[in-house]
């Protein structure tokens, strides 16, 4: 069994943190959580952990003493992973620019509001120029692309690998045929390493709004529900995602 995970951030178990906290009950992984209102503990960050996941969690919420000691267990394997939001990245209150662990993410942050919202169908689109990763595998990434409502706009940084990009639309009527205008794509997933741990960056989210349809992608439903939060229901294709970019980071399986 993988030690647990450390998943801290996306307000608390009753509300978005419901999703990936339910998953990871279904996946039969254990995690400790941490809401995303409270302080970060040197006993909690010295626990062993597989992954450390931080999603909507503020960067003044975790002491720089603090980061630095997680940062030496992400040198000796264990996963990184950043989840998008409003407090995260910079977004507005995330403010992770600049601190240890955003300079050891495998992307750059601003030093604005990166908040991007999108009000027409923004698509997950896999990169072609690279092969097939886990992480993306065994997926309808062509013949079913899931959208997204919106994400934190970053750039890849050198040496790591944009898995996704979002690819948002200009959509128009003419002539009452729907006519769709691809625009520039943003980073989506930029995965990288950090001596011998794995990094990862997802700029959108797991949990509504801006996980928009793609929390229902999937021909079949999924039900979960982690102690102490709320249950959910999600499609199967969005919950092998997660299990897979899961398992990758963190070497899970």
């Amino acid at each position: 069994m993988p030690a647990p995970i450390l998943y801290c951030g996306d307000t608390n178990l009753d509300g978005a943190a419901s999703y990936l906290a339910g998953l990871m009950t279904h996946f039969g992984w254990a995690f400790d959580y941490v809401p995303s209102h409270v302080p970060m503990t040197r006993e909690l960050i010295e626990r062993p952990h597989s992954l450390l996941i931080l999603s909507d969690y503020p960067a003044s919420q975790f002491d720089e003493e603090l980061q630095k000691i997680a940062l030496k267990q992400v040198g000796r394997g264990v996963g990184l992973l950043m989840i998008g939001g409003w407090e995260s990245f910079h977004g507005l209150g995330g403010d992770w620019e600049r601190t240890s662990i955003g300079e050891t993410l495998p992307v750059e942050m601003g030093t604005r509001d990166d908040r991007v919202n999108f009000p027409q169908p923004t698509l997950l689109a896999r990169d072609y120029g690279i092969a097939e990763h886990a992480v993306l595998s065994n997926l309808p990434w062509d013949e079913q692309p899931p959208s997204i409502g919106g994400l934190n706009r970053v750039e890849a940084k050198p040496g790591t690998e944009t898995a996704l990009f979002a690819v948002p639309h200009k959509v128009y009527v003419q002539s009452a045929d729907f006519i769709f205008e691809a625009k520039k794509p943003y980073p989506a997933l930029v995965l990288g390493k950090q001596s011998r741990g794995r990094t990862a960056a997802f700029m959108s989210d797991v949990a509504p709004h801006w996980v928009g349809g793609f929390v229902d992608w999937g021909p079949k439903r999924i039900k979960a529900q982690a102690a102490g939060a709320s249950a959910i229901e999600v499609g199967s294709y969005y919950a092998q995602f997660w299990k897979q970019l899961l398992s990758w980071v963190g070497r899970l399986e």
